[in-house]
């Protein structure tokens, strides 16, 4: 975290104005706004000051707080795995529900608007694996361990990656099966 922004958000968390912190560190508002906009930086009696005002060490000052970072970004990732999954889910069930409607009202034209369905749901299925590869998250319980901000310990760790061959074939005679039911519905539609 850049300095700029650990000035503001600890005048912020203390509800100071630029003026009030201005006056306190013995400089102007404008110097403040460009410390904050990493214009300029504060010169050491300047930093002493602005550690004293906010009641942290230069250290915490000058680095942030490496823990509150971490925890913004594993916040950030959760949620960002969490909305792909959500997308993926939905374009699942659209891809599963919605082609007896269409083709029987679209015909031709449903079974492209399908496709499209279909091509939109595996490009995020593929995106929702890379975010699996890059976390080493692929069970179940270690999904919902990085969901909750969790980590498995080793033994738990070695279990799952045990269980993770199983759970690959599982999902692909699923997906077989689920291929079947579509295309004999299809058949079944059109008429053969």
């Amino acid at each position: 975290m850049e300095l700029g922004k650990q000035i503001k958000r600890y005048r912020k968390e203390r509800s100071l104005s630029q003026d009030v912190l201005a006056e306190k560190v013995y400089v102007s508002r404008q110097t403040i706004s460009n410390w904050e906009n990493d214009k300029s930086y504060p010169d050491v009696k300047s930093l002493v000051l602005l550690s004293e005002v906010f009641d942290v060490s230069l250290d915490q000052l000058i680095k942030g707080d490496v823990k509150m970072m971490k925890e913004q970004i594993n916040k950030e990732d959760q949620e960002g795995f969490g909305h792909l999954s959500w997308i993926f889910t939905v374009m699942l069930l659209a891809t599963m529900l919605t082609p007896v409607p269409l083709v029987h009202f679209l015909s031709y034209v449903g079974v492209g608007i399908w496709l499209v369905i279909f091509g939109v749901a595996m490009y995020t299925a593929g995106l929702v694996e890379k975010a699996k590869k890059r976390y080493d998250i692929q069970t179940y319980r270690e999904i919902l361990a990085f969901m909750e901000g969790t980590n498995l310990d080793e033994i738990e760790k070695a279990r799952e990656e045990g269980k993770r061959l199983y759970q690959t074939i599982f999902m692909a005679a699923a997906a077989g099966v689920i291929t079947l039911i579509v295309s004999i519905v299809f058949m079944w539609i059109l008429g053969f």
